[in-house]
């Protein structure tokens, strides 16, 4: 086969990224739609890259000492990517290869001024744009100079800039190369960006353009502020014209220069409104060829537009499929659900087979669609209560879609609302046994389907799951259940409304419910205390669990003095415990059962920061507490007016929360048991699976929904290039922010406290636990890397229960995400950590190892000074 170093942009599209990279193939597509104009050009192949790497001395070594590299290692990335690029440089353009450069050039036209353009195969993809990494050069003249430049694009490849890129997104050197584009350099009276989507808010009915004098390099360089325009319905709705001192214009002879824009142009607008809606037309145009919103650079030369890039915008967040055309309104699940993390395909899809609600996808998340019931006033009124109390932020989002009035619908009321929040809860006898009930059906059921599933195989065993499903949501469903989590929720609600009216007590519940019995969560964080305490005398195996790395730990323990017994407190811990794991809503995610030494940092910060018996004296200090609380409560009350009532309804709140807040845990518990039973027998259906050699590696099957692993175990063929689309689209939705609430237009709204009662500077949030405490800010992102000393105050994006064993060895908690109800609320009220969560960046803006403030009660976080 012939190679083809070099190609015409006609005879280009956006097939052969493979060939042409990224930035090539969409300015064939783009010259292939009616009424738009791109600028003549050709492109140098990968093929004449692949020709001239062959030549560059130790390549292969010195590529692999660049994939050795950390992203963070910025000196070390500095000096061997230079190496690379001075290497590229240096090779000598083979004579054929630059012989055909030199004819396309001139069959363009010698005398010309051409824009010389990186075009890697890792480049303006719907998964990552690598905007800005690469190389372009402006105005360039003559052939020589092209051939000098041309070069210069394929050393690109390797700047600094575009090494640490892939580094961070996980993409190996070997597998980009880099084209390069020549064009016709077009000269215009201004130049700039069209974003078919609002890059801020996400809203995909808004388009933004930004706009300049002269070439669009002053506004890409950061030169000028650019005017900019934003566009609805074919309406310019908003504009701001910014003075424009300075333009970038072209050499006679080459290259570049900037210039000063005359006094009297520089507040004029480098479009008129007639100009911008023109583009914007054009560009909804060019995004629906490439089927998503597009950045779009232009250029205005006379009255006419030229394009001479379009990419995807791969920032924006995914919009759920609806397909009906109707408005909606969607809330995160990951937000209540403390994991906002991307979950792969079989994990949201299990999730939605189990869930109790419909549940929508984007971007590895699921959503609730609330806008029927924000259309009903008295559903409404219930939804914005419930996420007044549990998350300002969503019922801020939810007001600010409401304050629209074109945006939800009116429907009339579909049934009465929550009952008033004013009033006391309705009575729920506080009987414990109500509780053990309950445990013990789900412990029952948990064991029907361990049995019962041990025989299934193939398509009876998904034929099995899904009536397993049924069993799990009947479960979830028992009316009995919810009573019990409701009693508990409104009991807490009750307390801090009512002693916060009657004596001025800000989040009483807090502390009334110290040490509360049966929860599950906080009893798994002091367990993990009592399997140090077992491990703690015996320094053969604390020695050896310091350079644990490799999971098969456990067998080795045996060998040491005392190694049988720590053995079997760690083997008894994971038979209770060892279904959680970070992120457990995603089946996918694997269990401590499965990464035990997961909990080996843990196990030995317990170790050198507790005595022997703290979990006992750590409950049953909560308990005094909420005990003497209860006492001093009652006794305040019973001085009131009417006090004895208001004293006996009180106690009967108490009653009801510390016999049903426990139970608050347990249904998640549960889920997360049955989960690892499903998981178990779906990852034995993927070893026969990697054993036919239908899938290579049995973690495939995260890849695929349940659906599709149903239909690849009924034909025992896989869709291979499916499984590896759905690989880098998970690993690009790590990039992405989930919003707390999205519109189906695309908009992502973040929310508001609007609150003025804080000291300046301070970062405000949701108090969930009361207390003030002071403390370093430990910020972890990931549980496995915690280093904690007493009294740190741990300082995370969110927590769900898997957190809860560092919960014991801190001192107050920060997150990004949380509720009043969410779990790491719940814990850290029952562990009596000061705790403040929703705080919006907490992790970006607390610098780690800075000394903090946390106001527990008041909802807010002050930065101490150094």
């Amino acid at each position: 086969m012939v190679e083809q170093y070099v190609l015409d942009l006609h005879e280009v599209n956006e097939t052969q990224v493979g060939v042409v990279g990224g930035k090539a193939a969409h300015l064939g597509g783009l010259a292939r739609i009616e009424g738009v104009r791109v600028p003549a050009g050709f492109c140098v192949t990968t093929a004449a890259f692949r020709r001239v790497m062959a030549e560059v001395p130790s390549i292969d070594d010195r590529l692999d000492e660049l994939s050795r590299l950390r992203s963070d290692d910025r000196e070390a990335i500095r000096a061997l990517s230079g190496d690379i690029r001075r290497a590229v440089e240096g090779v000598s353009i083979p004579n054929d290869l630059a012989a055909a450069i030199t004819r396309a050039h001139a069959q363009l036209g010698e005398e010309a001024a051409y824009a010389v353009r990186s075009s890697a195969t890792a480049e303006d993809l719907p998964t990552a744009s690598f905007a800005g990494q690469q190389d372009t050069y402006l105005n360039v003249v003559g052939p020589a100079a092209i051939l000098q430049h041309v070069s210069r694009c394929w050393a690109s490849l390797f700047t600094e800039r575009a090494v640490i890129y892939r580094l961070r997104e996980g993409i190996d050197h070997r597998a980009v190369q880099m084209a390069v584009v020549v064009q016709r350099m077009v000269f215009p009276d201004a130049a700039g960006i069209l974003f078919t989507a609002d890059p801020v808010t996400g809203n995909r009915k808004v388009s933004t353009v930004d706009a300049s004098f002269g070439l669009g390099e002053a506004l890409v360089s950061g030169l000028v502020n650019p005017d900019v325009f934003k566009v609805r319905d074919g309406e310019v709705v908003a504009r701001t014209i910014a003075a424009k001192q300075r333009a970038v214009r072209a050499l006679p002879a080459g290259g570049t220069q900037e210039v000063t824009i005359d006094s009297r142009r520089q507040a004029q607008p480098a479009l008129t409104d007639a100009q911008v809606v023109r583009l914007v037309r054009l560009g909804r145009r060019i995004e629906a060829h490439f089927g998503r919103p597009q950045d779009i650079e232009w250029c205005l030369v006379g009255d006419g537009f030229q394009i001479v890039q379009s990419r995807p915008i791969t920032t924006l967040f995914p919009v759920p499929e609806a397909g009906d055309g109707e408005n909606h309104v969607y809330i995160s699940v990951g937000h209540g659900q403390m994991m906002t993390d991307p979950m792969k395909p079989l994990g949201f899809s299990m999730w939605q087979l189990t869930a109790m609600v419909p549940m929508h996808e984007a971007g590895g998340r699921l959503f609730v669609d609330v806008t029927r019931r924000l259309a009903s006033p008295a559903s409404r009124a219930s939804l914005l209560e419930v996420f007044g109390r549990g998350d300002p932020l969503i019922r801020d989002a939810l007001e600010t879609v409401l304050a629209r009035d074109d945006f939800v619908p009116s429907l009339p009321d579909e049934g009465p609302g929550a009952p008033p929040a004013s009033g006391a809860p309705a009575p729920v006898e506080a009987d414990p046994a109500i509780v053990a009930e309950l445990i013990e059906r789900s412990r029952l059921s948990i064991a029907a389907l361990e049995r019962d599933i041990r025989a299934k195989t193939g398509t009876a065993l998904f034929d099995f799951l899904l009536e397993a499903f049924e069993e799990h949501k009947r479960v979830l469903r028992d009316p009995l259940s919810s009573q019990a989590i409701r009693a508990g929720m409104e009991a807490t609600w009750w307390l801090n409304d009512r002693l916060g009216e009657w004596l001025g007590e800000k989040n009483a519940a807090d502390i009334l419910t110290l040490s509360a019995p049966g929860n599950v969560t906080s009893e798994m964080g002091l367990a993990l205390l009592d399997v140090a305490d077992v491990i703690r005398p015996h320094p053969e195996v604390v020695a050896f669990l310091r350079d644990v790395e490799d999971d098969d730990f456990l067998d080795e323990l045996p060998k040491l003095a005392g190694g049988a017994e720590a053995r079997h407190a760690i083997e008894s811990y994971l038979d209770r415990y060892g279904m959680r794991c970070v992120g457990e809503i995603d089946i996918t995610r694997p269990r401590w059962r499965e990464r035990p030494a997961t909990l080996v940092p843990v196990i030995l910060d317990n170790i050198r920061n507790f005595e022997p018996g703290a979990a006992k004296r750590r409950f049953e200090q909560g308990r005094q507490e909420a005990r003497k609380k209860t006492q001093e409560v009652l006794d305040r009350l019973r001085d009131l007016p009417d006090g004895e009532h208001k004293a006996n309804e009180t106690q009967r709140m108490i009653d009801q929360v510390r016999t049903f807040i426990g139970y608050r845990e347990y249904p998640k518990y549960d889920i997360v048991s049955r989960y690892f039973i499903y998981k178990r027998a779906l990852l034995a259906e993927a070893e026969r699976l990697v054993r036919a050699n239908v899938i290579p590696e049995k973690e495939d099957l995260f890849y695929l929904t349940f659906q599709e692993l149903h239909d690849v175990v009924r034909s025992n063929q896989v869709d291979h290039q499916l499984v590896q689309q759905r690989k880098d689209a998970f690993r690009s939705y790590h990039a992405l922010t989930p919003p707390r609430v999205l519109t189906s237009d695309g908009e992502a709204i973040t929310g508001a406290y609007r609150r003025d009662d804080v000291p300046a500077g301070a970062l405000i949030g949701l108090p969930v636990s009361a207390g003030t405490i002071e403390g370093r800010a430990r910020v972890i992102l990931d549980m496995a890397q915690a280093d904690l000393e007493p009294g740190d105050i741990l300082v995370t994006s969110h927590t769900d229960p898997s957190w809860t064993p560092l919960f014991v060895g801190i001192a107050g908690l920060v997150t990004e995400v949380g509720g009043l109800m969410t779990h790491g609320a719940v814990i850290a009220r029952e562990y009596g950590l000061p705790a403040v969560v929703g705080v919006v960046d907490a992790t970006r803006l607390i610098p780690d190892g800075r000394r903090i403030r946390v106001h527990g009660s008041d909802g807010y976080v002050e930065i101490l000074p150094d």
